[in-house]
């Protein structure tokens, strides 16, 4: 290469570098490329924490039914029960019933304020016996509170892999609506 060629090559790169750096054609596509991972897992991770609330908020209210169902029996049979547990249960769709576990209680509180299981019945879970503990406010002494306890296995649908499955639950106190429930002959007042 001649020292002519040479001296006219460099004189043309600095003119050639400020027309590519003042060239814009490609600058919203290079701009798109590095934000659109960011765009679409902002996107994504906001699909799963608001179906995540939103599971979270069925376990609620399939506790609240649960409790309130309970509570306005006088008396509840075998059928009586099963057909409170699926009315419960069916609050829970679109998600699978198959993760949920449900358990109702009823609780009779002393005149010296300890609690105790009269009858307890579960679906998918195991059912409460024996003493158990409530909080103090609720402590009535010579009461009965009805107690349903829900939970659920939520599996996220995009994010198990960083989180597993998560388990939802809530629970609800309700006190009976007219007298103490019995169930199956099991009264719950002492």
């Amino acid at each position: 290469m001649s020292l002519r060629a040479m001296n006219a090559m460099t004189l043309r790169l600095p003119r050639l570098l400020r027309r590519f750096a003042g060239d814009r054609c490609g600058v919203s596509a290079v701009e798109f490329a590095l934000l659109a991972p960011v765009m679409i897992a902002l996107y994504l991770g906001m699909v799963e924490v608001s179906d995540g609330i939103g599971a979270d908020r069925k376990v609620s209210l399939t506790a609240s039914t649960l409790a309130n169902l309970t509570a306005q029996y006088t008396t509840i049979s075998a059928g009586d029960m099963t057909n409170i547990l699926d009315a419960s249960s069916a609050i829970i769709v679109p998600y699978s019933a198959s993760n949920l576990s449900m358990t109702v209680t009823c609780l009779d509180i002393d005149k010296n304020k300890n609690v105790t299981v009269k009858w307890s019945v579960a679906r998918n879970a195991s059912a409460l016996s024996g003493a158990v503990t409530i909080p103090t406010d609720l402590q009535v002494p010579s009461t009965q509170l009805i107690l349903a306890k829900v939970s659920y296995a939520y599996t996220p649908t995009i994010g198990y892999t960083i989180t597993g499955t998560l388990n939802l639950s809530d629970r609800m106190y309700m006190a009976p609506r007219i007298s103490a429930p019995s169930y199956n002959g099991v009264a719950c007042a002492s």
